[in-house]
């Protein structure tokens, strides 16, 4: 079982960074590959990234490529999201996720935990 929570979330204009975190608790977080979502606003779940266990490979969608980092810090226990550049279609509620999946994981249904989500909103 693992516990996340995402914070970081806020408004910020276009252009500007933020950067999410995802504390886990519950079983040692590097057995777990880690994976960010977002939703937007009357849109489904969308894929932004992923990390495979014990950071090995990374996965972006196209529309973050270049733009957002995934990370890791297994001392902490943290994953993190950095955004730089951001757009207004960036603004979502992000959502960080674990997957006991040995290969990286981009699709929702490999996830087995979720965080409740934080919410970020890019003004123009």
């Amino acid at each position: 079982q693992v516990q996340l929570v995402e914070s970081g979330g806020g408004l910020v204009q276009a252009g500007g960074s933020l950067r999410l975190s995802c504390a886990a608790s519950g079983r040692t977080f590097s057995t777990y590959g880690m994976g960010w979502f977002r939703q937007p606003p009357g849109k489904e779940r969308e894929f932004v990234a992923a990390i495979s266990r014990f950071g090995r490979d990374t996965r972006y969608a196209e529309s973050v490529k270049g733009r957002f980092t995934i990370s890791t810090d297994n001392a902490k226990n943290t994953v993190y999201l950095q955004m730089n550049s951001l757009k207004p279609e960036d603004t979502a509620n992000y959502y960080c996720a674990a997957t006991p999946q040995v290969s990286i994981a981009t699709g929702p249904y490999a996830y087995a935990y979720w965080g409740q989500g934080t919410q970020v909103t890019v003004s123009s």
